[in-house]
C-alpha cells in the first residue's frame, strides 16, 4: 500500500511545469578586474619568460685547478724544510733542502776526470801532426836511401865492369910477357952454348942473360898483376852484392814508410777516441752539477703547499712525493650540464659563477669547451646498454669553463669548491 501511495506522488510531481533556473547576476567590475589582473601577469611573465628561456645553470659544478706534486729528483737525507701546510710560497721558493755532500763530491770528481780527458785531448791532437811530419820524413829518408842505394849499385857495378876489364888486359899482359921470357930464355940458352965454343962474345951472352932476368922479372910483374886486378875484380862484385842488400834495406824502408796514411789515421782516431772521451766527461760534469743543483727543491709556481709529508732527517728516494703544490693564478669551472641543455650553448658565450661559500659574490667567465664523451663514459665502470633492461637516463657532460682575468685578485676560490654557474645563451 505505502509503494503505490509513493509511485502516485511521483507521477504527480513529474506532471509539474519545470521552473526555469535563476539567471547569475552580471558583474562588470569583476571582469574588467580579471581582465587587468591577466594583463598585468602576462606583462611580467613575458620578461621573467624571456630572462629564464635564455640562461641555463646547473648546481652540478665545481672549481678545478691543477694539483703539482712536488718530489725529489734525487735521494738523500733531508737538511731543510723551509715551508709549512697552507703556506703561500711564490715561484722559486726553496721548498726543501736535501744534504749536497755526496753530490759535491760527485761532481769534483767529474771535474777531475774532465781535465785529465782534456790533457789526453791535448796530447792526442799534437800527435797529429808530428805523426804527420815524421811519417812524411821517413818516406823521404827512405826515397833518398833508395836512391843513393841504387846510385851505389850502378857505381859497384861499373867498378866491377872496370876490375874486369883490367883484369883481362893484366892477363894478356902476362901472356905477353910469358912469351917474351919464354923466347928470352931459350935465346939465352943458345946463347950460352955459343959462349962455350966462343962463337959469340962475352958480351952478346951477357946482353941475353939480362934480358932474360928482365923478361922473368916482367913475367912476375904481370902474374902480380893479375892477382891484384883479380883481387879489384873481387871487391867489385862484393861492393854490389852490398849496394844490392842496400836497395832492399831501402825498399822496406820505404815501404814501411808508406804507411804514413795508417799511421796518421790511427793517429787521428785516438784523436777522436779522446775527444769523445772529452765529451762524455762534459756529461758527467753537467749530470753532476745537475744533481747537486736538484738537491734543492723550489716552488715551480706561486700556490698554497699542501700534504706536506717530509720532515728534517728524513732519507727520500728519487722520486719520492713530498708535498703538493696548488696553484691558485690558474682555475677553472667544470660544470656537469644536462645533455638537454647543451642545444644552444656556444664556446665563448658568457658565464655568471655564483659560489656556495661567497653568496652575493658573482663571478664571470666564458665557455671554454665542452668534453668529448659524457661524465659516464669516464667512469670506472661505464654503462652498457646493450645488457640487461634499458632504462633511458638523462646524460650529463662537462663543459669547461674559464673564468675572466683578475676575478679572483684575494685567491678566494680553491679547487673542489661548488659552484652554480648560468650560461647566458644570447
Amino acid at each position: 500500500m505505502p509503494t503505490e501511495i509513493r509511485q502516485e506522488n511521483v507521477e504527480k510531481t513529474d506532471s509539474r511545469p519545470a521552473e526555469p533556473p535563476p539567471r547569475p547576476r552580471r558583474r562588470p567590475r569583476a571582469l574588467l578586474v580579471a581582465l587587468i589582473l591577466g594583463a598585468v601577469g602576462a606583462a611580467l611573465a613575458i620578461p621573467v619568460y624571456n630572462h629564464y628561456a635564455v640562461r641555463e645553470s646547473t648546481d652540478d659544478a665545481q672549481v678545478e685547478g691543477h694539483l703539482t706534486p712536488m718530489s725529489a729528483r734525487v735521494g738523500g737525507t733531508v737538511q731543510e724544510v723551509l715551508v709549512n701546510d697552507n703556506q703561500y710560497v711564490k715561484t722559486g721558493d726553496v721548498l726543501v733542502r736535501i744534504d749536497p755532500s755526496d753530490y759535491q763530491v760527485a761532481l769534483t770528481r767529474a771535474q777531475a776526470d774532465l781535465a785529465d780527458s782534456l790533457a789526453s785531448l791535448t796530447a792526442a791532437r799534437t800527435n797529429v801532426p808530428l805523426t804527420d811530419i815524421t811519417a812524411r820524413s821517413q818516406v823521404e829518408n827512405a826515397q833518398a836511401a833508395l836512391a843513393v842505394a841504387k846510385s851505389g849499385l850502378k857505381a859497384a857495378q861499373d867498378q866491377v865492369s872496370a876490375a874486369q876489364a883490367r883484369y883481362e888486359s893484366v892477363q894478356a899482359r902476362l901472356r905477353e910477357v910469358q912469351a917474351n921470357q919464354t923466347k928470352t930464355e931459350a935465346d939465352l940458352e943458345r946463347y950460352r952454348r955459343l959462349v962455350a965454343k966462343d962463337e959469340i962474345s962475352q958480351h952478346d951472352f951477357d946482353g941475353a942473360q939480362a934480358a932474360a932476368t928482365a923478361a922473368r922479372a916482367a913475367t912476375d910483374s904481370a902474374r902480380a898483376g893479375v892477382l891484384e886486378a883479380e883481387h879489384s875484380v873481387t871487391l867489385a862484385k862484393s861492393n854490389v852484392i852490398i849496394q844490392q842488400a842496400r836497395i832492399e834495406q831501402a825498399k822496406a824502408g820505404l815501404s814501411g814508410a808508406e804507411t804514413v796514411p795508417e799511421q796518421i789515421g790511427v793517429t787521428k782516431a785516438r784523436a777522436g777516441a779522446a775527444d769523445a772521451k772529452v765529451q762524455l766527461s762534459q756529461s758527467a760534469v753537467e749530470r753532476a752539477r745537475l744533481d747537486l743543483q736538484y738537491t734543492v727543491v723550489r716552488a715551480p709556481a706561486d700556490g698554497i703547499v699542501s700534504r706536506k709529508s717530509v720532515e728534517v732527517g728524513q732519507v727520500i728516494a728519487p722520486g719520492q712525493q713530498l708535498m703538493t703544490l696548488v696553484p691558485l693564478n690558474d682555475l677553472w669551472v667544470v660544470a656537469n650540464f644536462k645533455e638537454t641543455q647543451l642545444d644552444k650553448m656556444r664556446t665563448g658565450q658568457r658565464v655568471e659563477i655564483e659560489v656556495d661559500a661567497f653568496p652575493g659574490k658573482k663571478f664571470i667567465g666564458r665557455i671554454d669547451s665542452v668534453a668529448g664523451a659524457t661524465g659516464a663514459k669516464f667512469s670506472l665502470l661505464p654503462p652498457e646498454n646493450a645488457t640487461g633492461n634499458y632504462v633511458k637516463v638523462v646524460q650529463r657532460i662537462p663543459v669547461k669553463i674559464v673564468l675572466e682575468p683578475n676575478q679572483d685578485p684575494d685567491r678566494l676560490l680553491r679547487p673542489g669548491m661548488s659552484v652554480e654557474p648560468t650560461v647566458l645563451l644570447r
